[in-house]
């Protein structure tokens, strides 16, 4: 595939608002907890994850097929040119949306077999939900996601970068979650969504 945006498309003022700070933070968060000695990531953007994820001592390489974004390795995520079992965490956020949805499970199927310890991945979920906090004096501070109960699903239409989202009409949560089982259906998945930022739901491998 040809890249679809060029280096500016990342810049501070356009693409940083601070909804993508907080899935910046769930994107350190998750893969810190795995305590990785290496990390591959597919699809680097503003290069902001490995910056900081370097702060705290991780060693993250990058890959890419756009050189301008200057990946330390060049390539399509659907087939990635690592030997096996490489790196200790594969991860991939917001990116696997740019490919059609076949290519997509190819390339989180690349992501298992680069990866010795897991893969984590965040992607846009269409699903409209409305998150609200509730804080009671002396118990813990409970966070909610409100489904909207007039939500219907649309079908997705290519804007340019996305081929498809879950819980669009062709592509619902469920029939998602059943796709990536049959990619690693030896892994355990995990799923959320970040309350800050709805739009991004997480998804954890892990044996």
């Amino acid at each position: 595939m040809d890249k679809q945006v060029d280096r500016s498309h990342y810049a501070f003022s356009v693409y940083m608002d601070k909804q993508r700070w907080a899935s910046v933070w769930h994107q350190l968060d998750e893969v810190l907890r795995l305590r990785p000695q290496s990390v591959l990531e597919i699809g680097p953007g503003t290069g902001l994850f490995k910056a900081a994820a370097g702060v705290f001592g991780l060693d993250v390489k990058t890959l890419d097929i756009a050189r301008d974004l200057q990946p330390d390795h060049v390539g399509p995520a659907d087939a990635i040119p690592l030997p096996d079992k490489s790196m200790d965490v594969a991860c991939a956020f917001q990116v696997l949306e740019h490919m059609p949805f076949d290519m997509s499970m190819r390339a989180l199927r690349e992501m298992g077999r680069v990866a010795r310890k897991a893969v984590v991945i965040s992607l846009p979920d269409a699903k409209v939900v409305w998150p609200s906090t509730v804080k009671i004096p002396l118990l813990k501070t409970r966070r909610l996601m409100l489904p909207n109960p007039l939500f219907r699903a649309k079908e997705h239409v290519f804007d340019g970068e996305h081929y498809w989202e879950i819980n669009k009409r062709e592509h619902p949560l469920k029939s998602v979650m059943a796709a990536m089982h049959d990619v690693f259906p030896e892994y355990r998945i995990r799923t959320y969504r970040v309350h800050e930022n709805p739009y991004h739901r997480f998804f954890i491998f892990t044996l």
